[in-house]
């Protein structure tokens, strides 16, 4: 059975305080937050507004190899949905 790739994308401009709001998430079950937080704003943001999150991440000292409950990475995880590749590339692109 194949997952939905992504779920709600919003569009427009966000200000840092948007991006901020997406850097923390709770586990309830134990999974990385950091991977949690990346995945939320995976799912809710354009490209251009994710390269902006991803760097804010970063920057914020986030773990951008976060691992989910089964294991895969964040990179692993977007890279294997059809629509995930762009963000997959962003981000590799943060990691190097």
């Amino acid at each position: 059975m194949l997952k939905k790739d992504k779920e709600k994308v919003f569009g427009g401009d966000w200000t840092e305080e948007q991006l901020r709001e997406f850097l923390t998430a709770e586990s309830y079950d134990g999974t990385d937050q950091d991977y949690l937080a990346a995945i939320r704003a995976y799912r809710h943001m354009l490209p251009e507004t994710f390269a902006a999150y991803i760097a804010l991440y970063k920057a914020e000292g986030h773990n951008l190899e976060a691992k989910g409950a089964d294991g895969k990475t964040l990179f692993e995880t977007m890279n294997g949905h059809t629509q995930g590749q762009e963000y997959a590339s962003i981000l590799k692109a943060a990691m190097a």
